[in-house]
């Protein structure tokens, strides 16, 4: 005689199991869903817009850094660095047109004469602007030259200029003469009219006088050195920087890593900052 199978259930059993089996499977889902919600709903979302905003802000500030830790000359800014600071295309044309006359610019007022930037721009830039020692006193020579001479010189190229030629200018002998054309010789040629207030013993009103007679008019083509690969013997060979800062320089190169902007070297000893726009003519990244 066949016995019945223990595993048969009777109609109580099986609706029993079936809500059992109903209750397992909605907990499972629920557990599911709120495992999965971190990962596809607005919290994960709302973390990675917070994130990103911080991290702008980061940015900003950095490059907000990055361009105010130093002072600079305004006669020598860049598209880059133009546009950081808030002016129009507008406002850095008519300074580059300046500049293209072989002028420059020595006090915030001419700045904002010549670019024709806000007063609230103006107010929070001119702060940072560097003018070298000389430019404030040569501006007030150049004023009262314009008033009270009557002269008028057709301006020659300083770079073609002989020793005998220099000496027309008053207050330039014979040894001054020599001196500017031996300045001249070691620079490769003047870069700039600027570079005249460089020579030794060649007195402010005296270089404001040769100016006038006397400018760079066709500039040498300058074989920049890499500031990030020169070596020690290569970098004293400019005019403006010694054995002993060249030395500086390798040392600062090699404990800081790379320059990344040519500013950086008014932080390396005792850096010349007066000149460093002069200096930057010949250097590069």
């Amino acid at each position: 005689m066949i016995k019945g199978s223990h595993f048969r259930f009777n109609k109580q059993e099986r609706s029993g199991i079936f809500f059992l089996l109903l209750i397992i499977f909605i907990f499972q889902g629920i557990y599911f869903y709120v495992k999965a919600k971190p990962f596809g709903g607005n919290p994960q979302v709302k973390v990675n817009t917070d994130a990103q905003t911080h991290l702008d802000s980061l940015k900003g500030l950095a490059q907000m850094d990055a361009e105010k830790i130093f002072p600079f000359n305004p006669n020598y800014i860049t598209d880059h660095k133009g546009y950081a600071l808030g002016m129009s295309l507008e406002e850095l044309d008519r300074l580059f047109d300046y500049r293209d006359e072989n002028k420059y610019i020595n006090s915030a007022e001419e700045f904002q004469k010549v670019t024709q930037v806000s007063d609230s721009l103006l107010n929070e830039i001119a702060p940072y602007f560097k003018f070298p020692a000389w430019a404030k006193t040569a501006s007030v020579i150049q004023k009262k030259s314009n008033q009270n001479s009557s002269e008028i010189y057709k301006v020659e190229d300083l770079n073609q200029a002989t020793a005998e030629e220099l000496m027309r200018v008053n207050g330039v002998g014979p040894t001054l003469s020599k001196r500017i054309v031996k300045f001249r010789d070691r620079l490769g040629g003047f870069v700039v009219n600027e570079q005249l207030y460089d020579v030794y013993g060649l007195e402010l009103e005296v270089v404001q006088r040769t100016l006038e007679q006397f400018q760079v008019l066709q500039p040498p083509v300058i074989k920049k050195i890499n500031i990030n690969q020169a070596a020690e013997e290569e970098l004293a060979q400019l005019v403006y920087i010694t054995q002993d800062m060249a030395r500086e320089i390798v040392l600062h190169r090699k404990r800081n890593g790379p320059f990344s902007s040519l500013d950086e070297l008014v932080g390396v000893g005792a850096f010349p900052t007066d000149r460093i726009e002069r200096i930057k003519l010949y250097l590069t990244l």
